[in-house]
C-alpha cells in the first residue's frame, strides 16, 4: 500500500512524463466555449439571473497544461485567474499556452490541492475538472478547496462515474498485471496497453467500447496514459459522490447536464413507473437514472457557499420587468438554425428569432440598464408571449437581469 506522499509523487511523474491535456498551443484565443467556464453563463444557469458583478477572482484547481485556464481568462474578460497544479512540467506548458494566446490575467503556482491555503483570499468561481478523483484523499482535497470559495460563489467540479468507465477499469487492471514490477514506468504502460488493443479480437467488449467512445482522443499517448495507466483513480456512483459532496460542507446546486437526469426520457411513457418514482428522494432518483442508463462516464455539477439568491421567474410581473440578453455561448448566430450552449442543434421560430434579435441589442451594453429594454417593452413590438420567454430561458438561449 502506497502512502499518500508516494501516490502524489507518482501522479506528478505521470504528468511530467505526459503533460495533460495535450491540446495544441495557439497564437490566438481558443475556439468555441465551455459555458461552465463563462461566469455569466454559469451564474445564470445556477441562479436564473445574471451576476451583479464581473470583476471576480477565479481559481483553476488542478489546471494541468492550462487548457481550461486559458478559456477561463478569455471567456471572463474582467476576471483575474489563478491556476495551481502538482506537475511542474504541465505548468510550464500552461504558462506558454496562456502567453501565446494573450491570456495575461493569470498567475500560476506549483501546488497540490491540499496546499491551496497558501494562496491568499477567496474566489468567486472555482473550477476543478478531472482532479479530485486522482487524489489519494479526495475528501481532504475538496475540503481544502471549499475553504477558498467566497460566499455566493460557484464551485464547478468534474469527477469520474464508475458505471460508464467499467471497461476502462478492466483495461487498467490488465495493464498493471502485465507490467508487474514495471508499474510506474508510464511509457512501458502505454506500450503494453497499445499492444493489448492490437492483439485483442475485434469483437472484444473492451476494444469495442474504446473504439466507440475513446479511440479518437486516445491516439495521443498523453490521453492514453491518463486513461489507462494512471497510478491513482477513484470512480464514483451517486451514493459515493454525495458522500464527497456532503464532506465539502457546501450546498449542491445541481448537475450541469440536466437532460441526462430527466426521468421522463427513460420511462415517461409509463404512468405507473412515474408515480412510483415520485416516492423517491432526489438522490434515490439520481441513482435510479444512472442504473437504468449506465453510459454516464463522469459527473459535472456546481456547489455554492450560501447565501446565493435564486430567481425562478414564476411571477409574471417579475418576468415582464426583467432585462433579457441573448446567451453568450451559442454558435451560428444570427441564424434560425444554430448550436446552443451545449452544442446541441436548435431551430428557432420566426418569433423566437425576432425576440433574440432584440435581446442581442440589450447584450451590447450589459452594464448600462438605461439603454436596455425589458421583456414587457420587447413583447410590445414582437409577437411573443411569456410562455415563449420562459421556454427560451429554460433552454439557456437567454439570460435575465433584474432591472434595478
Amino acid at each position: 500500500m502506497k502512502t499518500s506522499q508516494e501516490t502524489a509523487a507518482a501522479v506528478e511523474r505521470l504528468y511530467d512524463t505526459y503533460p495533460f491535456p495535450p491540446e495544441p498551443l495557439l497564437d490566438e484565443p481558443p475556439p468555441g466555449y465551455n459555458w461552465r467556464w463563462n461566469w455569466r453563463a454559469a451564474y445564470s444557469f445556477c441562479t436564473g439571473q445574471t451576476p451583479q458583478r464581473e470583476e471576480i477572482r477565479i481559481l483553476d484547481a488542478g489546471c494541468g497544461t492550462g487548457v481550461g485556464t486559458e478559456y477561463l481568462v478569455h471567456l471572463n474578460p474582467q476576471a483575474s485567474v489563478v491556476g495551481i497544479d502538482i506537475s511542474a512540467g504541465a505548468l510550464k506548458v500552461a504558462q506558454e499556452r496562456c502567453r501565446r494566446s494573450g491570456a495575461d490575467r493569470v498567475e500560476f503556482h506549483h501546488l497540490s490541492l491540499y496546499d491551496v491555503d497558501q494562496i491568499e483570499g477567496q474566489f468567486d468561481l472555482i473550477n476543478c475538472v478531472g482532479v479530485l478523483h486522482h487524489l489519494p484523499d479526495p475528501i481532504r482535497g475538496i475540503q481544502s478547496i471549499a475553504k477558498k470559495l467566497a460566499p455566493g460563489g460557484l464551485f464547478h467540479i468534474f469527477v469520474y462515474a464508475e458505471l460508464g468507465r467499467w471497461e476502462i477499469q478492466l483495461m487498467q487492471q490488465a495493464i498493471a498485471l502485465l507490467q508487474g514490477q514495471n508499474q510506474g514506468d508510464y511509457q512501458d504502460g502505454v506500450k503494453v496497453g497499445r499492444q493489448l488493443f492490437e492483439a485483442l479480437p475485434e469483437n472484444n467488449r473492451i476494444v469495442k467500447r474504446d473504439r466507440e467512445r475513446w479511440a479518437l482522443e486516445n491516439h495521443q499517448d498523453e490521453c492514453f496514459a491518463d486513461m489507462y495507466v494512471h497510478p491513482q483513480e477513484i470512480d464514483y456512483n451517486i451514493e459515493t459522490l454525495f458522500e464527497l459532496i456532503d464532506a465539502a460542507g457546501l450546498e449542491f446546486l445541481g448537475f450541469s447536464n440536466p437532460r441526462y437526469w430527466q426521468k421522463e426520457r427513460l420511462f415517461g411513457k409509463n404512468p405507473e413507473l412515474m408515480a412510483r418514482s415520485e416516492r423517491l428522494s432526489e438522490r434515490e432518483l439520481y441513482r435510479l437514472i444512472e442504473l437504468l442508463d449506465p453510459e454516464l462516464t463522469h459527473y459535472e455539477f456546481f456547489l455554492t457557499r450560501p447565501p446565493l439568491e435564486r430567481v425562478d421567474w414564476s411571477e409574471d410581473k417579475d418576468l415582464l420587468a426583467a432585462i433579457p440578453e441573448r446567451h453568450p455561448c451559442m454558435t451560428g448566430w444570427p441564424s434560425k438554425s444554430l448550436f446552443d450552449y451545449d452544442y446541441q442543434l436548435v431551430k428557432l421560430s420566426d418569433q423566437e428569432f425576432t425576440f433574440l434579435e432584440a435581446c442581442d441589442e440589450n447584450g451590447s451594453s450589459p452594464d448600462d440598464s438605461s439603454q436596455s429594454q425589458t421583456v414587457a417593452e420587447i413583447i410590445k413590438h414582437v409577437n411573443f408571449d411569456l410562455d415563449g420567454v420562459r421556454s427560451l430561458l429554460q433552454r439557456q438561449l437567454i439570460m435575465l437581469k433584474i432591472d434595478s
